[in-house]
Order: structure tokens, then sequence, then C-alpha cells
């Protein structure tokens, strides 16, 4: 059998069902895309064709504007979608094979789109949206259908993936749980399996919310997966997992090069960057209420803020270095008098009681080595090693 008798037979299989899921909205129009005669009209025997099917169905929502002065509302054409989607998948579910899997893509994304925008719609009509949220009801569904064995698993992540941007927009990642345990602990689903960009995709929302979670190395481990494999030529997507993953590296110690931010326009995180460096608490507190409202809605606020123990950190070892220059013997004792003055420096307002506080913390945090010698309000710290690296570790919590 050519590859043009396969097409005809993969035709007179799908016709019967577009037409149903066509009967179901007059505002859909559902085209069969295939490839140019010239291509399946070619004596070509299955062993040469390509893994990829030759031909996709696509299901697209239109506001026909030729046939119609007035443009239809999204929420109208939402609920004529969610007719034909419905159909549709009541026949993917008799299909055995992946071979519709493409339209099935297409349905997923525009789903999530067209609810979007029809939330959008309600909310300026004054009424509560809540399309989105039924969106994600369908698309469970849908993953519960991709959710066995066989070969249209593969689609899970996708579906995964949508499901994912759902949650986020709603503000409801909680429910990422329950996908995610199913992704991870299924034994028919094979991660290695899954199409490349879905996999870039379902890394860097897992890798977000580990950020929120707190799991530095999770985060810094997923994140860092998805920028590895993600497209290179794609910087508008890189720019968006750099956005999470140079917090999570600031918060285990690895700072980025100046360069890399001003490559992919992230100059907020410039200021956070040089403070570290320089040891400026003043510079890190300028830089998070300079960008207050862009690291509030990342979500990367607190993870930024923390980072003032190892700001602290790096002051004190400036202090240290210099007076190790001066007088090597006694280099390893430092006065709180000394500190004092150098936040004063920086214009920062602290006494001695406060400085006291923030030794003791550093040196319970393993930030710095040593003791704290109360009565002459001296840090003594060790000689070996006196403030370890955190070498891809976070501060301990």
């Amino acid at each position: 059998m050519y590859l043009h008798d396969h097409l005809s037979l993969l035709q007179s299989r799908a016709i019967p069902a577009l037409h149903r899921c066509k009967h179901a909205s007059s505002l859909l129009e559902l085209d069969l895309v295939l490839l140019p005669s010239q291509f399946y009209h070619q004596k070509t025997t299955p062993a040469e064709t390509p893994q990829r099917p030759h031909w996709i169905i696509f299901l697209q929502c239109h506001d026909n504007p030729c046939h119609s002065s007035v443009c239809l509302a999204f929420t109208e054409q939402l609920a004529s979608y969610c007719k034909a989607e419905h159909a549709f998948l009541q026949e993917f579910r008799n299909w055995e094979s992946a071979w519709a899997l493409d339209a099935l893509y297409v349905i997923a994304y525009e789903i999530r789109v067209l609810a979007e925008r029809a939330d959008r719609e309600l909310a300026l009509m004054g009424k509560i949206p809540e399309k989105l949220k039924g969106a994600g009801s369908f698309l469970m569904k849908v993953f519960g259908v991709l959710a066995g064995k066989g070969p249209k698993r593969v689609g899970a992540l996708y579906v995964t993936c949508q499901l994912f941007k759902i949650y986020f927009k709603l503000g409801t990642v909680h429910l990422c749980r329950s996908v995610i345990r199913s992704i991870e602990t299924a034994r028919i689903f094979d991660f290695e399996e899954f199409p490349v960009r879905d996999k870039v995709t379902y890394m860097y929302y897992t890798g977000r919310l580990e950020v929120f979670n707190e799991n530095f190395p999770a985060a810094d481990h997923k994140l860092s997966y998805a920028l590895t494999y993600c497209n290179p030529h794609r910087e508008a997507n890189i720019r968006m997992i750099l956005k999470y993953l140079i917090p999570v590296k600031l918060s285990i110690g690895i700072l980025p090069m100046i360069s890399l931010l001003e490559k992919y326009n992230l100059v907020e995180y410039s200021n956070v960057v040089q403070a570290m460096r320089r040891g400026d608490l003043r510079l890190l507190r300028q830089a998070l209420q300079e960008h207050e409202d862009q690291f509030l809605r990342s979500g990367v606020y607190l993870v930024l803020e923390k980072l003032e123990l190892q700001v602290y950190q790096r002051l004190i070892k400036k202090i240290y270095i210099i007076q190790k220059q001066k007088d090597p013997s006694k280099a390893h004792q430092i006065k709180l008098e000394v500190i004092v003055k150098a936040l004063k420096w920086l214009e920062m307002d602290m006494d001695v009681d406060e400085v006291e506080c923030i030794m003791s913390i550093l040196i319970y945090k393993n930030l710095m080595k040593g003791y704290f010698a109360h009565k002459s309000k001296v840090v003594v710290l060790s000689k070996q090693d006196p403030f370890p690296k955190l070498n891809g570790k976070p501060v301990n919590s």
C-alpha cells in the first residue's frame, strides 16, 4: 500500500467524525489540511515515509467577518467551540492510534486562549469570569483520555503544560500537584519519550513551583534543564527561564555575569548582583524598592529579600580582608564598632545590638565560622575557612 492509499484510508475515517463535529456548531470551520498533491501522489512506500504523519486536522474558530457585520463575542465563540471539542473528544476516545494527536493539541491550545479572552470580556461586562476554570476542567478530561497505555500517552505532557498555564493564570497552582503526581509517579509514562518542547515547558513550570516552595536545589535542577534544552533562537523563552533561574542561582551563591543580564534584558537584577559582589546592603534594598512591583508579580521578591544575609557576609569578609592586610595576627578579631561604622558609611543606621544579632544569625546559618565574645563586643572568626562557600547549596533555613 502506497502513501496516498494510507492517506485515503485515514481521510475516510476522519471525515465522518469531522462532519459530526461541524454540525455541532455553525460558527466553526473545520479544515482538513493535507500535503500538496505532488507529495502524496508519489509512489512512496511506508518504509520511506517520515515518522510524523503527513497531515494534520485543524479545528479553527473564526469570527467570519465576511458573513456578518457584527463580530461574535468570545463567550459565544467559546460556547460553540466547546460543543465541537466535546464531539471530537468522544471520537478521539475510540481511536486506538495517535493519528489525530496534532488536532488535539490545537484544541487544547485554542480552548485555553479562547477562555482567557472570554474571561476578559466577561470582566469588562461586570460579570464573573469563569470560562478559564471551565477550560481547565475540560483539559483534565483530555488528560484522562491520554493518561493510559498506548501511543496517545505522549500527548499527556502537552495537555499538562496547558493546564499549568491555566492554573498559574488563575492563581490555583496547588492544583498542579495532582497532575505532576500522575506524570512523575505513574509507570505508564516515560519522561524521555515526550517531545523536547513539552519537557522544557514542563520543567519551566515545575521549576517555578519549586521556587515558590523555596526548594532551591530542585528549582535549580529543573530550570537549568529547561534552559539547557530550550531552543537557543527563542530568546523570549530563554528570558522567561532566566527570570526565575537567576534568583535561584543567587540564593545558592552563584552570581551571573552582567553581560548575560544585558543580553536578555534582565537589567532589574543588575544592582542586586552588584550589591552581592560589593557587600552593599544599601544598593540591594534600593534595587528591591525600585523593582518591587516587578519582583512581586514574578513571585521572586521574598527570594531576593533573603539575599541580605549573603550581602552581610560579603561585607564582613571585606572588613576581614582589609584587617588582614593591616595586621594579619588580629584579622580574625572584628570589633562590632568597625561593622557599625561600615554600615553607617553605607547610610545604614544600626546600633551595636542590632549588629550583634546579625552576626549571631550569620554564625547560626553557617555563613561565618567563629564565635561571639559578648563582653568585649568582638566577633572571633575561625582561622581556617572563616567564610564557607555555599557550593550550590541554599543558606541553612
